[in-house]
């Protein structure tokens, strides 16, 4: 486990872990729709998506999955991958990359540091295996909250992609 500035601890995460990470994005769904996002994750409770909770059993399986805990509660959780999901209209960097293909935080413990723990987490584990590149896309919709998100972290915009109507952007941060 690794202890972060933030009092949150890091851990690997399992398969085993798939019910709270689907509680955590269904969550979410229900916390941006209250504020009047809609777009960004649709209404449809992620666990109730057609494959949510397959795509989220092969994160914590084929990826490299990481589940923040606060007194041994999950709050958070990170995926990371060797590049962008084959389904965005994003080609892989020209070189070796870590991506972050999942990054969700527990709404309960928003404002804590959650998800920038995970993000300084992502840092380690990239320069850790000897990669110098660090990325990641996000919804640019709305007043662009979440990209704002990503620069406060260290990251910078790249390009910005549609996948269907949804607006996206890439980031990326040099770690070496």
């Amino acid at each position: 486990m690794n202890d972060t500035a933030y009092g949150i601890r890091i851990r690997p995460g399992h398969v085993a872990d798939a019910p709270v990470v689907l509680d955590m994005l269904d969550a979410a769904v229900v916390w941006m729709n209250e504020r009047g996002n809609t777009e960004q994750w649709g209404t449809t409770p992620y666990s109730r998506r057609p494959g949510g909770v397959a795509r989220v059993q092969r994160y914590l399986t084929e990826n490299a999955p990481f589940i923040a805990e606060s007194d041994g509660a999950p709050v958070g959780a990170l995926v990371l991958d060797s590049g962008p999901s084959p389904q965005m209209p994003i080609e892989p960097a020209d070189e070796p990359e870590r991506y972050v293909r999942l990054l969700v935080s527990d709404r309960r413990h928003a404002g804590r540091g959650i998800g920038s723990a995970l993000l300084a987490h992502a840092v380690d584990e990239t320069r850790r295996a000897g990669v110098e590149l660090l990325r990641v896309d996000c919804w640019a919709g709305g007043g662009g909250e979440l990209v704002a998100f990503y620069e406060r972290n260290g990251f910078a915009p790249t390009e910005r992609f549609l996948s269907g109507a949804w607006p996206g952007q890439v980031l990326a941060r040099r770690v070496g």
